[in-house]
């Protein structure tokens, strides 16, 4: 069970001048009457907004926000594995064990993972900058197993992995390069790993 409060959170939480123009937009998203329907996307503001992770003053802040009684976001917050409620490592791996990608091998993601960083599932690096975790389906099924790596202002899909090229990914993330998105495969999107000949092509 995720742990609600984090005791180094900070006392209060303000949107910046840039993010309240946003949630003003998105505010304005849903009809009257059904503001508290921007939950979700104003609590994600606000944990991009607070190094990729959600404590309990800007929970508050957005229950005051929406009309909301505290306990009732706090129970969005804990529901969904997006939420971070403990500060993070720079990038956060979340690697997907739901059974499409269980079936294609991500038991041996997981390990490889493990194994590069050093550290076990919901843990963090001693240098924080790799936080692990295992995560529910992440839409990318047919390009499984995947991974999704995020950072406090971007969220990165790696599919098509092997131990191999799953320890390169991190290996090039430590060293801050860019890593190219997507399959790591080398097919185009989510094509056909083969493409089968026909039956008159002899």
């Amino acid at each position: 069970m995720k742990a609600l409060f984090n005791a180094a959170g900070p006392a209060t939480f303000t949107f910046t001048k840039e993010n309240l123009a946003k949630v003003d937009a998105i505010i304005k998203k849903y009809p009257e009457g059904k503001q508290q329907s921007a939950v979700m996307p104003l609590l994600h503001l606000a944990q991009q907004q607070n190094d990729n992770w959600l404590p309990r003053a800007a929970m508050d802040t957005v229950a005051e926000m929406l009309g909301m009684a505290r306990v009732r976001v706090y129970e969005v917050a804990t529901f969904y594995t997006m939420y971070n409620l403990a500060p993070v490592g720079t990038y956060q791996v979340q690697v997907c064990t739901t059974t499409p990608c269980w079936l294609r091998g991500s038991d041996q993601i997981v390990k490889a993972c493990e194994d590069h960083l050093g550290v076990k599932l919901g843990e963090t690096t001693a240098d924080g900058k790799f936080t692990l975790c295992e995560v529910e389906c992440l839409g990318a099924c047919v390009n499984a197993p995947m991974m999704q790596v995020d950072t406090k202002s971007s969220s990165t899909y790696y599919e098509d992995l092997t131990p191999e090229n799953t320890k390169k990914i991190l290996a090039d993330l430590a060293e801050g390069k860019n890593v190219k998105s997507g399959p790591q495969s080398g097919r185009h999107t989510s094509e056909p790993g083969a493409v089968p000949k026909a039956a008159n092509d002899g």
